[in-house]
């Protein structure tokens, strides 16, 4: 099995796996319990704008999609302070506005060799050592950030007014954070696919919620949730010859409906017992 080991795509695919496993749960956690996990999804439509811009300006793609995420992330901020009433409206109106401008530019750049498949649901033989570093960085970043930030988020997600009161910056709080998942998305896009990404901020952490553990027990579960079914989902890609987005995305949800079904059969399980005790 880690004879895989020696070929070097395999090993740059394994570490920028290991990077967004830990990165996308602890974006997500907070995405989550604060019902925006629709903005991933939004983002990540204008990421692929910012690939085919990348394309046809002649930068890296990695660059371009991190560029029009964050002006997007700033979009949907300011949207939400004109929408107070309709948060939800300012990321159908980026998620919209993403897609057509996404379609548009593909259209502009249709004489570019461009590996479209491998950016929508992952691809691992594309990923190169500039994409690496790029990932390292921006994951250290990123994972420094959070780390920083983490009582102040964790106010936010459970009472954003008390936050304010408190006199925590809520505004400069919450652009800084949409600017993290635009990098998120960014970064992880390579491997999972610009279409699933958002799928590995969301679903670890919705299966560690099953688990009605502490705060913090709850986001490291879900990292260890992703990190499973990204290196897992890793491997089978290699072996099947499949994308590496819809393997890992499958897992996720395997687990979950895993974990569902242990719940619901524990608990019948225990009424059972209960019932029988009774009589």
């Amino acid at each position: 099995m880690f004879e895989i080991l020696k070929y070097g795509f395999m090993q740059r695919a394994l570490v920028s796996g290991i990077i967004i496993s830990i990165i996308c749960p602890m974006i997500g956690m907070f995405l989550v319990l604060r019902r925006m996990s629709m903005v991933g999804d939004s983002l990540s439509h204008v990421a692929l704008a910012g690939v085919a811009a990348s394309f046809l300006a002649g930068f890296h793609s990695i660059v371009g999609s991190i560029i029009f995420t964050i002006i997007a992330a700033l979009g949907i901020e300011k949207l939400r302070k004109s929408y107070k009433e309709y948060a939800e409206v300012s990321i159908a109106i980026i998620h919209s506005g993403g897609i057509g401008l996404a379609v548009l530019l593909i259209s502009m750049a249709k004489n570019i060799n461009i590996d479209l498949m491998g950016y929508l649901f992952g691809s691992l033989t594309t990923i190169v050592e500039e994409d690496i570093y790029l990932m390292i960085i921006l994951g250290m970043f990123i994972f420094t950030a959070i780390l920083s930030l983490y009582n102040q988020l964790f106010y936010l997600a459970f009472d954003e007014e008390s936050a304010r009161i408190a006199g925590i910056n809520v505004e400069g709080i919450n652009t800084f954070f949409t600017i993290l998942i635009a990098l998120t998305i960014s970064i992880s896009m390579r491997v999972v696919g610009i279409l699933l990404v958002s799928s590995l901020m969301v679903i670890p952490v919705a299966t560690a919620i099953q688990l009605e553990e502490s705060f913090r027990k709850t986001l490291i579960l879900s990292i260890v949730f992703a990190f499973f079914s990204v290196i897992f989902g890793i491997f089978l890609s290699f072996y099947f010859e499949l994308a590496p987005g819809g393997i890992i995305v499958l897992l996720n949800v395997f687990l979950l409906v895993f974990i569902i079904t242990y719940k619901t059969n524990k608990k019948k399980a225990l009424e059972l017992k209960d019932e029988k005790v009774s009589f």
